[in-house]
């Protein structure tokens, strides 16, 4: 543990940050899965729609940086290949 002053103070940061940063990797996580379930179900608008919000929450976390920005890129064009795809 740490020892003196601005140790804990950072070792208190620290804490805050990794909670925060939970929070966006879980939001990433879920925005990832409710497209590719829309694209599995094979309804080509509402995967679409699905695929906006989650480039939104994905661009968002890497803007944080809590995902690397090449991360998030990948992941968009990945999920945007599936939903194009089924709309053809």
């Amino acid at each position: 543990m740490a020892n003196h002053k601005s140790a804990l103070k950072r070792a208190r940061q620290n804490e805050v940050l990794n909670v925060r940063n939970m929070a966006y990797k879980t939001r990433v996580k879920n925005a990832v899965k409710t497209v590719r379930l829309s694209a599995d179900e094979g309804s080509a608008e509402k995967a679409a729609e699905e695929l906006k919000k989650a480039a939104s929450t994905i661009q968002k976390s890497a803007s944080k940086g809590v995902i690397p920005k090449k991360r998030a890129a990948r992941k968009i064009s990945r999920l945007a290949l599936q939903v194009n795809r089924i709309s053809k």
